[in-house]
């Protein structure tokens, strides 16, 4: 199991871009922007995550300012949380987060976030409820934080 930085490694850019966008119902450019632009930033934040086992990558993750929810006086944001159906159930997903995390503290960060509409996931991580957020898409989401 590796966890790939497209920061740490600009190889996996194209990669990332195409799986990452091809998880989410976000148009194609948003991710390519980003994901391009993370890389030779030099503040902390945007970071992109994949996940590969043997060869093939079953998972992804971001870590950014916003993900698209009206509190934008929270971040970082834990976003774009995804494992693969058949290896779901394996803790996978805990492994990006903890990658998010470490990076968010290493960026001089003391708390994370993330918004979802899942109830009872993120909290056996030691995320913890503290109110909803609306998305310009006219949803509502569940907003999380974690001590760093």
């Amino acid at each position: 199991m590796k966890i790939i930085s497209v920061r740490k490694e600009p190889k996996f850019k194209d990669v990332a871009i195409e799986y990452i966008s091809s998880k989410w119902s976000v148009p194609r450019m948003v991710y390519e922007d980003c994901i391009t632009h993370c890389i030779s930033t030099p503040n902390p934040l945007p970071q992109w995550y994949l996940l590969e086992k043997g060869n093939e990558i079953i998972g992804c993750a971001g870590l950014v300012t916003n993900d698209f929810i009206s509190r934008m006086d929270l971040y970082p944001w834990f976003c774009g949380l995804f494992v693969e159906e058949a290896h779901r159930g394996n803790n996978y997903g805990s492994l990006l987060m903890e990658e998010a995390k470490r990076d968010a503290s290493k960026g001089g960060f003391r708390k994370l976030y993330l918004s979802t509409g899942h109830i009872g996931y993120y909290e056996q991580y030691g995320f913890r409820y503290i109110g909803n957020g609306y998305h310009p898409w006219d949803e509502e989401s569940r907003i999380y934080e974690i001590e760093l």
